[in-house]
């Protein structure tokens, strides 16, 4: 009886803590719904679901060009934004307010896979439950592990993804998109991660270098190396600013753009930047800032520099084994590029034509 009561109290905390409990934990809790989701209930609406409140400032990133985005090329609908923790509590309450034509729109990222299980059991959950309206996924990185596990996930998303009728998946570079189309769906685009969109170049002075390293599940870059390459950066620069675009403190909506700009101002103002973040790499792009970039553990730095970024003359991924007299070199050659401002805008034109179709 004991063994029973322990196993049962284990498969509740593991069971919460990725999430399959948590629709049920909602509904006991009640939903507190916004007035003015209510008072939308009549108008042309855009939603975005499963936003971030954490402390990942890449994601966040997401969301600001997400909503710009919408904002951009949906100017006739209201704009509402629908954090992960209060995806499951207001649900049913969105759902009824909806009308035909409204938009269910799915933050982008790097989480359509087995590594963030939790965000796609939630991902399942919004197709299903929203299965009557069109449903855009943003740009998603996707990365279902060649394991027991990985393959089990694949084979429940793929159900439910088949299953809904209106339901566009974007994929955020060729790796992802090819791998996408295991799922059988026809509805599947290619753009860039959705931050590239945007343009944060402003004329400033530059001075010192910045690192921006992971240290996470992703990471593949070892101590070693890191020690290496800030060596190297002493050897060249009077300043060096170690950063990262995780913080130490949960950001909410209302304090997203404050935290993002201030991010992306110590980039602008770095004569280099090395990262091995793809975030890392795109806020340079974004601003204009020289950039050497190392490949994280799976795929999508590698392909979003290749299929979008590699004839960014200031942006260059390292490749091969680590070498100080290498990134010496290359250094020096960045540190005498001016950059060529970036501007991506036309290969968004697929996520654009689909939202402009069939609207009412």
């Amino acid at each position: 009886m004991i063994k029973f009561i322990y196993e049962f109290l284990r498969f509740i905390k593991t069971s919460y803590r990725l999430g399959f409990i948590q629709p049920i934990k909602s509904l006991m809790e009640g939903c507190d719904f916004p007035d003015k989701y209510i008072s939308l209930s009549k108008t042309k609406k855009a939603i975005l679901m499963q936003t971030p409140t954490h402390k990942n400032l890449g994601d966040h990133a997401i969301a600001y060009a997400e909503r710009k985005f919408i904002q951009d090329n949906l100017d006739d609908y209201n704009m509402i934004e629908v954090p992960y923790k209060d995806v499951y509590r207001m649900a049913k309450k969105i759902r009824n307010s909806m009308n035909y034509g409204d938009i269910i729109f799915i933050h982008g990222g790097g989480n359509l896979g087995d590594m963030y299980v939790y965000e796609e059991y939630m991902r399942r959950f919004i197709i299903k439950y929203f299965k009557k309206y069109k449903i855009v996924s943003f740009p998603q990185t996707f990365d279902f592990s060649d394991t027991f596990t990985g393959k089990a996930e694949l084979l429940k998303s793929k159900r439910v993804y088949r299953r809904h009728k209106n339901l566009f998946i974007v994929a955020r570079e060729s790796e992802s998109y090819n791998r996408m189309k295991v799922i059988g769906n026809r509805k599947i685009l290619l753009t860039p991660d959705i931050v590239l969109t945007l343009d944060k170049t402003v004329d400033s002075s530059r001075n010192g270098a910045v690192t921006c390293f992971r240290n996470d599940r992703e990471k593949s870059l070892s101590l070693e190396n890191c020690e290496k390459i800030n060596e190297v950066l002493i050897k060249h620069f009077s300043t060096i600013i170690k950063t990262d675009t995780l913080l130490n403190k949960d950001v909410s909506i209302e304090e997203r753009e404050f935290e993002l700009q201030k991010m992306w101002s110590i980039i602008r103002r770095a004569e280099i930047v090395i990262t091995d973040r793809l975030h890392g790499m795109i806020f340079c792009a974004i601003t204009s800032t020289p950039c050497i970039v190392f490949k994280n553990s799976n795929h999508k730095i590698e392909c979003t520099y290749k299929d979008w970024l590699s004839n960014c003359n200031f942006i260059y991924l390292y490749d091969g084994e680590m070498s100080t007299e290498k990134l010496e070199e290359k250094i020096k050659q960045l540190k005498d590029i001016v950059p060529e401002k970036i501007n991506l805008k036309d290969k968004f034109k697929p996520l654009i034509d689909i939202l402009q179709a069939d609207k009412v």
